[in-house]
């Protein structure tokens, strides 16, 4: 058996979610239809960057990522976003920087957080600073 070299590279790894819920745009003038309550399934892609660790081989544990994105999901499945803490105005770009505030103290490799409306074709990329 060969020994396993170790990854030099920098690599990105994603895990991918996905949530129903429903929100509104106060901000929106009187009478049109997004000041009415309404809801969207959404996508997440949660994308972590580093070089993988020589030991082993990841970037970042996938089942620790996955425990973690289980309790975002489970806080913002079925629910009024609006409603959450921070999301008081909940686009995509606002729901994209909570999920990224969210996981960044636990991973410090978090480049970016996606959210996608896909059967509007709309998204929202957080790139983490």
């Amino acid at each position: 058996m060969s020994a396993v070299t170790a990854m030099t590279g920098r690599t990105t790894i994603v895990k991918e979610f996905g949530f129903e819920a429903a929100h509104r745009f106060a901000h929106k003038p009187d009478g049109h239809e997004n000041t009415r309550i309404h809801g969207h399934s959404f996508r997440v892609e949660v994308a972590l960057a580093g070089i993988p660790d020589p030991k082993t081989g990841c970037v970042v544990d996938f089942e620790l990522l996955g425990a973690a994105i289980e309790k975002l999901r489970t806080a913002l499945d079925h629910q009024f976003l609006n409603d959450i803490a921070g999301l008081a105005t909940p686009s995509l770009e606002n729901i994209a920087r909570w999920i990224a505030d969210s996981l960044k103290p636990a991973f410090a490799p978090l480049a970016s957080v996606t959210v996608r409306r896909p059967s509007l074709g709309e998204s929202a990329r957080y790139d983490v600073p």
